[in-house]
């Protein structure tokens, strides 16, 4: 499996080790294998413009101009933001007849001024409107762990992942909002991050909750996700600046021993254990931190929570004369908007704030919160043929992620299993607006994990 990084191909392409036009052709070469994963990851692909791209970054670079460190790297783009000449599908049958967009979104506009090269759009849930990542209209990629047994890659950003576990992008830029990035990050042994909502333009996206929506990346690494995430945040990013892993020691973390910990199956619990030891061991201080407000989320989301109603506002022109090319499941959970009236609307917008204000008395003593990113391992595709059991195991892969952007706070997902066992993510969740702070922090832990 290819091990790549965002920024050890930059300081390649820095050192002379490497082109541009060598590390996209790699990537259309495994996009393209016939036997891999790529026609169910990506629902189109750029590879004339990415090769042409390529060459004009390589050029810039030899000249000295290239625009960043980034220049000339190959990415995945999930198919909710707008790439210009492209038909955002949005992972739906629904929207295929739209017309192009006209412009970039404005996050991917960034990371194209930065030189990254778009090498596709990849697959996803249909309308980012599930944890697991199945999408019946495309095909669903299988998790490279235990690949035979095409076990689920986790949603919505389902092929973000796995072009980076395949080595078809250095990074998978994705949404994120309650776990999108985070879970298949956690499920496939890749770093999520999630951004304070708000650091990341959402324009030129198929938005699914107005008030959760976040724009973040999977990758290899910490170092990867801070580039991208300076990148589409609109700041420079340079390969000094990335952040360093300096191990636990001196940090004040909080574990977090309620709500999140409910329903862990025997190998979460496992590697969660371990995982604290080992953080232990390398200095960190480790505080049990129990926060009652959590308990209060599933009551305020009872009728849906913010993604139904306001999904269900976006989607009401479609469902008049597409209603029937919805995914039934997806379908179901926009409809659930039906279910809140105004009052019920308003009352969710106060009950969240009285909840993180809650939470903030809890939570904000620490340098970040820990728990398990997702309580279980990834479920084979086969197992989720039910109807019930399918929206039970969503509900659980979407439980400890939706917590953050409920939160309006930032976190990050690191892999914290042993390789070669069942990928097990430890999310990391900082204080709204604390997100390069969080970054730092989390890239410590990371080294303190792998040593």
């Amino acid at each position: 499996m290819p091990r790549h990084t965002l920024l050890s191909a930059a300081r390649d392409l820095a050192e002379g080790r490497t082109t541009s036009r060598d590390l996209v052709e790699d990537a259309l070469a495994r996009i393209a294998d016939p036997d891999g994963e790529g026609a169910r990851t990506f629902m189109a692909v750029h590879a004339h413009a990415a090769r042409l791209r390529a060459d004009h970054m390589d050029a810039l670079r030899k000249d000295g101009r290239a625009p960043s460190a980034f220049a000339g790297l190959p990415m995945s783009v999930k198919d909710l933001f707008d790439e210009a000449g492209v038909v955002t599908r949005a992972g739906s049958r629904v929207l295929e007849d739209s017309a192009p967009a006209i412009g970039d979104a404005p996050a991917i506009a960034r990371l194209n001024s930065a030189g990254m090269i778009s090498v596709g759009r990849t697959t996803m849930t249909e309308f980012a409107f599930s944890g697991v990542g199945i999408n019946p209209h495309y095909g669903t990629p299988a998790n490279p762990w235990r690949r035979t047994e095409s076990r689920v890659p986790g949603g919505s950003s389902s092929g973000a992942a796995i072009s980076v576990t395949d080595g078809m992008a250095l990074v998978g830029i994705g949404s994120d909002t309650g776990g999108s990035c985070r879970i298949p990050a956690a499920l496939t042994g890749l770093v999520g991050f999630k951004p304070t909502a708000s650091r990341v333009p959402r324009a030129g996206t198929v938005p699914l909750s107005s008030t959760l929506d976040s724009i973040g990346s999977i990758a290899r690494s910490v170092a990867c996700c801070w580039a991208a995430d300076s990148l589409m945040a609109g700041g420079g990013a340079s390969l000094r600046d990335a952040p360093a892993g300096m191990g636990g020691a001196q940090l004040r973390l909080g574990v977090l021993t309620n709500y999140v910990l409910n329903d862990m199956d025997e190998t979460v619990g496992r590697t969660w254990e371990a995982c604290l030891s080992r953080l232990a061991v390398r200095g960190a201080s480790l505080i049990d931190v129990s926060c009652p407000a959590l308990s209060d989320i599933p009551v305020a989301n009872s009728k849906g929570g913010f993604p139904a109603p306001e999904s269900l506002a976006w989607h009401a022109p479609l469902l008049q004369t597409r209603r029937a090319d919805y995914d039934p499941f997806v379908l179901r959970r926009i409809l659930r908007g039906q279910e809140q009236s105004a009052i019920d609307y308003i009352a969710l917008h106060e009950s969240r704030q009285r909840i993180m204000r809650r939470a903030a008395d809890c939570l904000d003593c620490y340098d970040a919160v820990i728990m398990p990113t997702v309580p279980i391992v990834a479920p084979r595709q086969d197992e989720l043929t039910d109807d019930g059991h399918y929206a039970a195991i969503n509900m659980l892969l979407l439980r400890n992620p939706t917590v953050v952007n409920f939160l309006d706070r930032c976190a990050v997902s690191i892999p914290c299993h042993t390789p070669g066992e069942a990928p097990v993510g430890l999310t990391l969740m900082g204080r709204h607006g604390d997100d390069q702070a969080l970054l730092h922090i989390a890239a410590g832990i990371e080294h303190a994990l792998v040593i």
